[in-house]
C-alpha cells in the first residue's frame, strides 16, 4: 500500500475516535429528556371518594404549582419523573434531616377527615433500619408554640418492613406507644413500594378505624397489612404531669375523631424518592 492510502486510513480513524469521544462527552453533559409519569396505570383506590369530597393528586411535573402541596425541603426531579427529598434545611426550617411534606386546606374549604393517603416511595438511605415512612392526618401545625394543634393518627412502615400505628394527642407530650407492630415485607431500601394509610370514623363518630395497604412490587397490587380500631384505652405514654401541662382539655386516651387542615408525608434521617402522592376524602364503608 502506498503512503497516500495510509494517510487516508489514519485520517478516517482519527475522525472516528474524535467523534466517539465527543458523543460520550455530550451524553455526560446533555440534559436528560423530560420523562412521562412513572406509572401507566391509574393507582387503585380502596374506597370511593365521598360525593363532593376533596381530592388532591400531585402534579408530577410541577409539584408546588397548586399552592396546596408544600415539600418543606428542597426537591429534585429524577430522570424517571420521580422526585428526591432528604430533609435538608431550607430557610425557615427548624430541624435538619426531617421531611415534612404537607397537603393543606385552602381557606373556606372542608378540612381533611376521613382520608385515603397514598404515596409511592423508594428509600435511598437511612440512619437505621427502624427509621420509617409515616403518612398522617387529623391535625394542623406540629409545633411547641401551638401544642394542641399537633394531633395526628399515623400509619408507618419502617426500612426493615415493619408496620405500625401511632397516635399523637398533642405535640410533643401526647405520643402513645405504637400499636399493631409487625413485619409485612423484606427491607424496602433501594426499591419502589406503594404505601396507603386510611383513617375514618365509625360508630357515629365515636371511634376511629385505621387501615394500611402495601403495594410491595410497585405494580398496583395492594395488600391490606393492618386493620385496627381506636375506641378508647390507647393512652399517651407521658406522665400525667407532662400530659396535662399543655392544657388541651383532652383525656389521656383521647380518640382523634376531629378533622385537620394538614395531611403529612414524614420521615427522619432518610433520603428517598417519591411519586404519585394523593389524598382523598373517602366515603367510608357502611
Amino acid at each position: 500500500m502506498n503512503r497516500k492510502y495510509w494517510i487516508v486510513i489514519s485520517a478516517i480513524g482519527f475522525f472516528v475516535v474524535i467523534s466517539v469521544a465527543l458523543y460520550i462527552n455530550y451524553l455526560k453533559i446533555a440534559p436528560m429528556p423530560s420523562a412521562g409519569p412513572r406509572h401507566l396505570f391509574k393507582v387503585k383506590e380502596i374506597y370511593p371518594t365521598k360525593p363532593g369530597g376533596r381530592e388532591w393528586f400531585i402534579d408530577m411535573n410541577n409539584p408546588t404549582s397548586d399552592g396546596i402541596f408544600d415539600p418543606g425541603s428542597p426537591i429534585k426531579q429524577r430522570a424517571d419523573g420521580s422526585w428526591e427529598i432528604n430533609g435538608n434545611v431550607r430557610p425557615g426550617n427548624k430541624y435538619e434531616d426531617q421531611v415534612r411534606m404537607t397537603v393543606g386546606t385552602p381557606a373556606g374549604q372542608e378540612q381533611w377527615k376521613n382520608v385515603e393517603i397514598t404515596g409511592y416511595a423508594r428509600v435511598l438511605s437511612a440512619d437505621s433500619n427502624s427509621d420509617d415512612l409515616d403518612w398522617y392526618a387529623r391535625g394542623g401545625t406540629h409545633s411547641s408554640d401551638v401544642p394542641c394543634e399537633g394531633t395526628a393518627v399515623k400509619g408507618t412502615i419502617s426500612v426493615d418492613g415493619d408496620v405500625s400505628w401511632l397516635k399523637e394527642i398533642w405535640h410533643t407530650g401526647g405520643y402513645t406507644k405504637p400499636r399493631d407492630t409487625h413485619s409485612v415485607t423484606d427491607t424496602i431500601l433501594n426499591r419502589w413500594i406503594g404505601w396507603k394509610v386510611l383513617i375514618y370514623n365509625i360508630n357515629d363518630n365515636k371511634a376511629v378505624k385505621m387501615e394500611s395497604y402495601l403495594d410491595d412490587n410497585d405494580n398496583n397490587h395492594w395488600k391490606k397489612v393492618s386493620d385496627i380500631v381506636d375506641n378508647g384505652g390507647w393512652y399517651a405514654r407521658s406522665s400525667n404531669e407532662e400530659f396535662y401541662s399543655a392544657g388541651c382539655d383532652r383525656p389521656k386516651d383521647y380518640i382523634i375523631t376531629n378533622s385537620g387542615p394538614l395531611v403529612t408525608y414524614r420521615s427522619d434521617n432518610m433520603e428517598w424518592d417519591f411519586a404519585d402522592l394523593s389524598v382523598r376524602e373517602i366515603q367510608p364503608p357502611q
